[in-house]
């Protein structure tokens, strides 16, 4: 079955189920959500816990199922982790866990399975399948830049606090595309706050500095936008991470070639969506690849390729 991250404190007050598939790559929101499924089990006696890192080179599919299969040392219930990260079930892992689901009882262990992504090809696959069936599929998404300062507004109101509108736009502003800094910094919040419910904008200038953090691919698609101060703080933010400029470097000139290989298939009369397609430029890129196609000639586009290093 299908939960949705809002309903999971809810669903969790009534039987847990056998199985839970938490997806999701935002580090705090899948801890968030782990832990609420942790508690929730240990409230109802699960007091073993094993865990399984699957993108461990030492991991082994067999080593999951015989563990998993055995009896608890303690004669308890166990919460039994498998953690996949980046990598894919497979064919093997995939074997694995819908063995599992056809044996695991509803008063028995309990299997907590993470991964990075769920993509369509995994949702559909047979070993997801059988989860969904008899245990539940939760999906994290990324908190979008317009949607972090009703976000982080609720966060404050659970701690009992209230936030001035202007020192919301500044806090959402200096912790952009980082949660965990955003709840570290409301706790930090709470302390300047202890003598007032109210989070002023002095408070947040002297309690919060610059987290926002950003990726390579971020400050990419921000240059493909033309937002040219964002993409010079973000370039900041990297730089103050310690990010490796060659790194940096190698993601710009990637994207500088693709916009000419793009140029250069609309110049010889492929259409611009079956261009985008033909370079692989996935669904949720094509708009802002599209905008840049669209308003960077190609004189201009070639004179970025030779200055980033383009033969």
């Amino acid at each position: 079955m299908q939960i949705y991250p809002n309903t999971l404190e809810q669903h969790l007050s009534g039987n847990l189920l056998p199985v839970y598939l938490v997806s999701g790559n935002e580090p705090l929101q899948l801890q968030e959500c782990c832990d609420a499924i942790r508690q929730a089990a240990r409230r109802r006696g699960f007091e073993e816990r094993l865990i399984h890192q699957a993108d461990n080179t030492s991991f082994r599919w067999d080593d999951f199922s015989a563990e998993s299969n055995a009896l608890s040392l303690f004669a308890s219930q166990r919460i039994i982790e498998l953690r996949l990260g980046t990598k894919k079930a497979g064919k093997e892992g995939g074997a694995a866990l819908t063995e599992y689901c056809s044996r695991c009882e509803p008063d028995g262990d309990i299997l907590l399975v993470t991964i990075d992504q769920l993509d369509k090809a995994s949702l559909n696959s047979q070993w997801a399948q059988s989860i969904d069936q008899i245990g539940g599929i939760i999906r994290l998404w990324p908190i979008e830049k317009q949607q972090l300062p009703q976000w982080i507004e609720n966060r404050i109101k659970l701690t009992g606090l209230s936030i001035e509108p202007e020192a919301l736009t500044i806090l959402a502003d200096r912790v952009e595309g980082n949660l965990l800094a955003a709840a570290q910094d409301i706790e930090k919040l709470k302390l300047y706050t202890a003598d007032n419910n109210i989070i002023t904008v002095q408070t947040v200038m002297e309690a919060v500095t610059d987290s926002a953090r950003f990726n390579v691919y971020d400050l990419a698609d921000t240059l493909l936008a033309g937002h040219a101060s964002q993409s010079v703080r973000m370039l900041k933010g990297l730089h103050d991470e310690g990010t490796e400029a060659m790194a940096i470097h190698w993601v710009i000139t990637r994207e500088i070639h693709l916009l000419l290989d793009i140029q250069s298939s609309v110049h010889a009369g492929v259409s611009l969506s079956q261009a985008l397609m033909q370079n692989r430029v996935w669904k949720t890129r094509q708009r802002v690849v599209e905008t840049a196609v669209k308003r960077l000639s190609k004189k201009t586009v070639r004179t970025c390729g030779v200055t980033a290093g383009r033969r």
